[in-house]
Protein backbone atom coordinates (compact mmCIF):
# COMPACT_ATOMS: atom_id res chain seq x y z
CA UNK A 1 0.00 0.00 0.00
CA UNK A 2 2.95 2.01 -0.55
CA UNK A 3 3.10 5.22 -2.68
CA UNK A 4 4.15 3.96 -5.65
CA UNK A 5 3.83 6.39 -8.85
CA UNK A 6 2.80 3.12 -11.34
CA UNK A 7 -0.07 2.42 -9.00
CA UNK A 8 -1.34 6.17 -9.64
CA UNK A 9 -3.59 6.83 -13.05
CA UNK A 10 -1.94 8.25 -16.03
CA UNK A 11 -2.60 11.28 -17.31
CA UNK A 12 -5.70 11.66 -19.17
CA UNK A 13 -6.64 8.15 -17.64
CA UNK A 14 -9.87 7.78 -16.35
CA UNK A 15 -10.16 8.60 -12.23
CA UNK A 16 -11.37 5.82 -10.25
CA UNK A 17 -13.38 6.60 -6.99
CA UNK A 18 -14.53 4.35 -4.13
CA UNK A 19 -17.76 4.87 -1.99
CA UNK A 20 -16.58 4.30 2.19
CA UNK A 21 -19.43 3.50 4.32
CA UNK A 22 -18.17 2.74 8.14
CA UNK A 23 -20.05 2.30 11.60
CA UNK A 24 -18.15 5.03 13.34
CA UNK A 25 -20.11 4.11 16.68
CA UNK A 26 -17.38 1.93 16.81
CA UNK A 27 -13.53 2.39 17.59
CA UNK A 28 -12.50 -0.28 15.31
CA UNK A 29 -14.73 1.20 12.78
CA UNK A 30 -13.06 4.22 12.76
CA UNK A 31 -9.38 2.85 12.77
CA UNK A 32 -10.09 0.47 9.90
CA UNK A 33 -11.54 3.35 7.98
CA UNK A 34 -8.40 5.29 8.24
CA UNK A 35 -6.19 2.74 7.48
CA UNK A 36 -8.46 1.72 4.09
CA UNK A 37 -8.87 5.59 3.29
CA UNK A 38 -5.20 6.50 3.31
CA UNK A 39 -4.27 2.93 1.48
CA UNK A 40 -6.75 4.04 -1.22
CA UNK A 41 -5.37 7.54 -1.64
CA UNK A 42 -1.99 7.06 -1.70
CA UNK A 43 -2.71 4.59 -4.60
CA UNK A 44 -4.52 7.00 -6.53
CA UNK A 45 -8.43 6.38 -6.13
CA UNK A 46 -10.34 9.28 -4.98
CA UNK A 47 -12.74 8.30 -2.10
CA UNK A 48 -16.09 9.39 -1.23
CA UNK A 49 -17.63 9.49 2.32
CA UNK A 50 -20.81 10.68 3.97
CA UNK A 51 -20.94 13.84 5.78
CA UNK A 52 -22.43 12.14 8.95
CA UNK A 53 -19.53 9.56 8.98
CA UNK A 54 -16.28 12.06 7.79
CA UNK A 55 -16.92 14.21 11.14
CA UNK A 56 -15.94 11.12 13.11
CA UNK A 57 -13.72 10.49 11.13
CA UNK A 58 -9.71 11.69 10.82
CA UNK A 59 -9.63 11.82 6.87
CA UNK A 60 -7.60 13.18 4.66
CA UNK A 61 -8.23 17.01 2.96
CA UNK A 62 -8.03 15.33 -0.78
CA UNK A 63 -11.55 12.93 0.30
CA UNK A 64 -14.05 13.68 -1.00
CA UNK A 65 -17.73 14.19 0.94
CA UNK A 66 -21.40 14.11 0.12
CA UNK A 67 -24.28 15.21 2.39
CA UNK A 68 -27.01 12.53 1.64
CA UNK A 69 -26.93 8.64 1.69
CA UNK A 70 -28.65 8.85 -1.95
CA UNK A 71 -28.09 6.37 -4.82
CA UNK A 72 -26.71 9.51 -6.53
CA UNK A 73 -23.97 9.51 -4.17
CA UNK A 74 -22.59 6.83 -5.53
CA UNK A 75 -22.63 8.07 -9.33
CA UNK A 76 -19.34 7.12 -10.89
CA UNK A 77 -18.10 5.16 -8.03
CA UNK A 78 -16.56 1.58 -8.87
CA UNK A 79 -17.33 0.09 -5.40
CA UNK A 80 -18.88 0.63 -1.83
CA UNK A 81 -16.42 -0.76 0.76
CA UNK A 82 -18.63 -1.25 3.93
CA UNK A 83 -17.17 -1.92 7.82
CA UNK A 84 -18.98 -2.66 10.09
CA UNK A 85 -21.56 -5.48 11.55
CA UNK A 86 -24.04 -7.02 9.81
CA UNK A 87 -26.57 -3.92 10.60
CA UNK A 88 -23.88 -1.55 8.77
CA UNK A 89 -23.82 -4.53 5.53
CA UNK A 90 -27.24 -4.54 4.98
CA UNK A 91 -27.63 -0.64 4.81
CA UNK A 92 -24.72 -0.48 2.06
CA UNK A 93 -27.08 -3.29 0.37
CA UNK A 94 -29.79 -0.69 0.44
CA UNK A 95 -27.38 2.09 -1.43
CA UNK A 96 -25.54 -0.94 -3.42
CA UNK A 97 -28.94 -2.34 -5.04
CA UNK A 98 -30.20 1.10 -5.55
CA UNK A 99 -27.07 2.82 -7.53
CA UNK A 100 -26.36 -0.79 -9.03
CA UNK A 101 -22.58 -0.34 -7.82
CA UNK A 102 -20.91 -3.48 -6.02
CA UNK A 103 -20.69 -3.81 -2.33
CA UNK A 104 -17.27 -5.25 -1.10
CA UNK A 105 -17.99 -5.60 2.66
CA UNK A 106 -15.27 -5.97 5.38
CA UNK A 107 -16.58 -8.05 8.87
CA UNK A 108 -16.30 -5.76 12.03
CA UNK A 109 -18.79 -7.54 13.97
CA UNK A 110 -19.68 -11.42 14.83
CA UNK A 111 -20.75 -13.64 12.14
CA UNK A 112 -21.04 -11.37 8.79
CA UNK A 113 -22.04 -13.57 6.36
CA UNK A 114 -22.38 -10.58 3.87
CA UNK A 115 -18.57 -9.20 4.66
CA UNK A 116 -15.92 -10.86 1.79
CA UNK A 117 -13.27 -10.03 4.39
CA UNK A 118 -12.42 -9.77 8.25
CA UNK A 119 -10.41 -7.10 9.98
CA UNK A 120 -7.29 -8.35 9.39
CA UNK A 121 -7.28 -8.35 5.72
CA UNK A 122 -7.64 -4.31 5.16
CA UNK A 123 -4.21 -4.70 3.30
CA UNK A 124 -5.42 -7.38 0.98
CA UNK A 125 -8.41 -5.25 0.89
CA UNK A 126 -7.11 -2.24 -0.71
CA UNK A 127 -4.83 -4.11 -2.63
CA UNK A 128 -7.27 -6.14 -4.19
CA UNK A 129 -9.36 -3.01 -5.04
CA UNK A 130 -6.61 -1.25 -6.73
CA UNK A 131 -5.37 -4.01 -8.82
CA UNK A 132 -9.01 -5.06 -9.54
CA UNK A 133 -8.53 -8.40 -8.65
CA UNK A 134 -12.04 -8.98 -7.32
CA UNK A 135 -15.32 -10.29 -8.89
CA UNK A 136 -18.98 -9.40 -8.58
CA UNK A 137 -21.39 -11.72 -8.19
CA UNK A 138 -24.78 -10.94 -8.02
CA UNK A 139 -27.38 -12.21 -5.11
CA UNK A 140 -31.41 -12.45 -5.15
CA UNK A 141 -33.67 -10.12 -3.43
CA UNK A 142 -36.96 -10.06 -2.73
CA UNK A 143 -39.97 -8.06 -3.79
CA UNK A 144 -42.62 -7.22 -0.83
CA UNK A 145 -46.34 -6.58 -0.96
CA UNK A 146 -48.87 -5.74 1.24
CA UNK A 147 -52.52 -5.49 0.80
CA UNK A 148 -55.25 -4.68 2.61
CA UNK A 149 -58.95 -5.04 1.52
CA UNK A 150 -57.90 -5.56 -2.13
CA UNK A 151 -55.28 -2.64 -2.36
CA UNK A 152 -51.64 -2.49 -2.20
CA UNK A 153 -50.78 -0.20 1.10
CA UNK A 154 -46.83 -0.74 1.19
CA UNK A 155 -44.06 -1.47 -1.36
CA UNK A 156 -40.75 -3.08 0.20
CA UNK A 157 -37.92 -5.25 -0.84
CA UNK A 158 -35.26 -7.06 0.88
CA UNK A 159 -31.92 -9.16 0.58
CA UNK A 160 -32.17 -11.51 3.31
CA UNK A 161 -35.61 -11.45 4.83
CA UNK A 162 -39.34 -10.29 4.87
CA UNK A 163 -40.56 -11.52 8.31
CA UNK A 164 -44.15 -11.49 9.63
CA UNK A 165 -44.62 -10.91 13.07
CA UNK A 166 -46.59 -10.46 16.21
CA UNK A 167 -46.63 -7.31 17.95
CA UNK A 168 -48.48 -8.38 21.02
CA UNK A 169 -45.87 -10.78 23.30
CA UNK A 170 -49.10 -12.11 24.96
CA UNK A 171 -51.02 -13.29 21.62
CA UNK A 172 -50.27 -15.38 19.02
CA UNK A 173 -50.55 -14.20 15.53
CA UNK A 174 -52.96 -16.67 13.60
CA UNK A 175 -51.88 -16.72 9.78
CA UNK A 176 -52.78 -18.68 6.89
CA UNK A 177 -49.80 -19.39 4.25
CA UNK A 178 -50.03 -19.82 0.46
CA UNK A 179 -47.68 -20.96 -2.58
CA UNK A 180 -48.56 -19.74 -6.04
CA UNK A 181 -52.19 -19.08 -5.56
CA UNK A 182 -53.11 -21.91 -3.49
CA UNK A 183 -53.30 -22.45 0.42
CA UNK A 184 -50.70 -24.87 2.35
CA UNK A 185 -51.46 -24.27 5.75
CA UNK A 186 -52.51 -21.95 8.98
CA UNK A 187 -51.53 -21.77 12.63
CA UNK A 188 -51.18 -19.70 15.20
CA UNK A 189 -47.62 -18.11 15.47
CA UNK A 190 -44.89 -15.93 16.75
CA UNK A 191 -44.38 -14.85 12.93
CA UNK A 192 -43.29 -16.04 9.29
CA UNK A 193 -39.93 -15.60 7.69
CA UNK A 194 -39.43 -15.31 3.92
CA UNK A 195 -36.14 -15.61 2.84
CA UNK A 196 -33.44 -15.90 -0.18
CA UNK A 197 -30.83 -18.11 -0.39
CA UNK A 198 -28.29 -15.27 1.50
CA UNK A 199 -30.50 -15.10 4.19
CA UNK A 200 -30.97 -18.40 5.11
CA UNK A 201 -28.13 -17.76 7.44
CA UNK A 202 -29.62 -14.99 9.11
CA UNK A 203 -32.60 -14.76 10.91
CA UNK A 204 -34.36 -18.09 8.49
CA UNK A 205 -31.54 -19.60 10.68
CA UNK A 206 -32.14 -18.77 13.53
CA UNK A 207 -35.88 -19.78 13.50
CA UNK A 208 -34.86 -23.44 12.27
CA UNK A 209 -34.81 -22.69 8.95
CA UNK A 210 -32.13 -24.58 6.43
CA UNK A 211 -28.86 -23.37 5.36
CA UNK A 212 -29.16 -22.95 1.31
CA UNK A 213 -26.06 -22.10 -0.78
CA UNK A 214 -25.91 -19.43 -2.11
CA UNK A 215 -25.71 -20.37 -5.48
CA UNK A 216 -29.04 -21.93 -5.33
CA UNK A 217 -32.05 -20.61 -6.43
CA UNK A 218 -35.04 -20.97 -4.50
CA UNK A 219 -37.29 -18.62 -1.89
CA UNK A 220 -37.29 -19.94 1.37
CA UNK A 221 -40.72 -20.10 4.26
CA UNK A 222 -39.78 -20.55 7.92
CA UNK A 223 -42.39 -20.49 10.96
CA UNK A 224 -41.49 -19.14 13.89
CA UNK A 225 -42.57 -20.83 17.28
CA UNK A 226 -45.72 -22.24 15.14
CA UNK A 227 -47.95 -24.16 17.30
CA UNK A 228 -48.96 -26.87 14.70
CA UNK A 229 -48.04 -30.51 13.66
CA UNK A 230 -47.17 -29.45 9.84
CA UNK A 231 -45.07 -26.47 10.45
CA UNK A 232 -42.11 -27.24 8.61
CA UNK A 233 -39.89 -25.41 6.29
CA UNK A 234 -40.25 -24.75 3.18
CA UNK A 235 -38.39 -24.01 0.11
CA UNK A 236 -39.84 -23.31 -2.70
CA UNK A 237 -39.20 -22.23 -6.69
CA UNK A 238 -37.18 -19.12 -7.18
CA UNK A 239 -40.63 -18.06 -9.74
CA UNK A 240 -42.85 -19.06 -7.09
CA UNK A 241 -45.26 -16.34 -4.71
CA UNK A 242 -44.98 -16.63 -1.36
CA UNK A 243 -48.34 -14.89 0.54
CA UNK A 244 -49.06 -14.55 4.48
CA UNK A 245 -52.45 -13.78 5.33
CA UNK A 246 -52.96 -12.30 8.67
CA UNK A 247 -55.98 -13.79 9.70
CA UNK A 248 -58.85 -10.83 10.30
CA UNK A 249 -59.84 -12.28 13.91
CA UNK A 250 -55.67 -11.67 14.71
CA UNK A 251 -54.22 -8.61 16.32
CA UNK A 252 -52.59 -6.71 14.24
CA UNK A 253 -49.27 -7.87 13.27
CA UNK A 254 -45.81 -6.44 11.61
CA UNK A 255 -43.55 -6.74 8.75
CA UNK A 256 -39.82 -5.96 8.92
CA UNK A 257 -37.96 -6.68 5.94
CA UNK A 258 -33.99 -7.44 6.47
CA UNK A 259 -34.78 -5.91 10.07
CA UNK A 260 -34.56 -1.99 9.20
CA UNK A 261 -37.56 -1.08 7.50
CA UNK A 262 -40.66 -2.09 8.96
CA UNK A 263 -44.89 -1.46 8.56
CA UNK A 264 -47.74 -2.20 10.80
CA UNK A 265 -50.50 -5.18 9.82
CA UNK A 266 -53.64 -5.02 10.35
CA UNK A 267 -55.78 -7.80 10.76
CA UNK A 268 -56.35 -9.16 7.59
CA UNK A 269 -53.85 -8.06 5.19
CA UNK A 270 -51.67 -10.29 3.20
CA UNK A 271 -48.50 -10.18 2.53
CA UNK A 272 -47.03 -10.90 -0.87
CA UNK A 273 -43.30 -11.98 -1.34
CA UNK A 274 -41.93 -13.34 -4.60
CA UNK A 275 -38.12 -12.77 -6.53
CA UNK A 276 -36.65 -9.62 -6.98
CA UNK A 277 -36.55 -7.61 -10.20
CA UNK A 278 -33.18 -5.92 -8.57
CA UNK A 279 -30.33 -7.87 -7.55
CA UNK A 280 -27.70 -6.75 -4.92
CA UNK A 281 -24.12 -6.79 -6.41
CA UNK A 282 -21.13 -8.31 -4.32
CA UNK A 283 -17.71 -7.62 -4.94
CA UNK A 284 -15.69 -11.13 -4.07
CA UNK A 285 -11.99 -11.26 -3.35
CA UNK A 286 -10.82 -14.84 -3.14
CA UNK A 287 -12.75 -17.98 -4.18
CA UNK A 288 -13.29 -20.33 -1.05
CA UNK A 289 -16.04 -22.40 -1.36
CA UNK A 290 -19.18 -21.47 1.17
CA UNK A 291 -18.94 -24.75 3.08
CA UNK A 292 -15.05 -23.37 3.55
CA UNK A 293 -16.93 -20.12 5.00
CA UNK A 294 -19.77 -21.91 6.65
CA UNK A 295 -17.70 -24.08 9.00
CA UNK A 296 -15.00 -20.74 9.27
CA UNK A 297 -17.96 -18.79 10.68
CA UNK A 298 -19.86 -21.72 12.94
CA UNK A 299 -16.36 -22.98 14.00
CA UNK A 300 -18.05 -26.18 13.49
CA UNK A 301 -16.34 -28.80 14.02
CA UNK A 302 -14.63 -30.89 11.12
CA UNK A 303 -11.32 -33.14 13.15
CA UNK A 304 -11.31 -36.48 11.46
CA UNK A 305 -12.45 -35.34 7.98
CA UNK A 306 -10.18 -37.40 5.50
CA UNK A 307 -10.89 -36.14 2.39
CA UNK A 308 -12.74 -37.92 -0.52
CA UNK A 309 -11.26 -41.00 -1.27
CA UNK A 310 -8.88 -41.11 -4.63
Amino acid sequence: MGDDPGSRPEDGAAARTVFLLAHTGRPAAIRSAELVVRGLLRSGLGVRVLRAEADDLPLPADAEIVEDATPECLDACELLIVLGGDGTLLRGAELARASGVPMLGVNLGRVGFLAEAERDDLDKVVDRVVTRAYEVEERMTLDVLVHNNGDVVHRDWALNEAAVQKVSPERMLEVVLEIDGRPVTGFGCDGIVCATPTGSTAYAFSAGGPVVWPEVEALLMVPISAHALFAKPLVTSPTSVLAVEVQPHTPNGVLWCDGRRTVELPSGARVEVRRGAVPVRLARLHHASFTDRLVAKFALPVAGWRGAPH
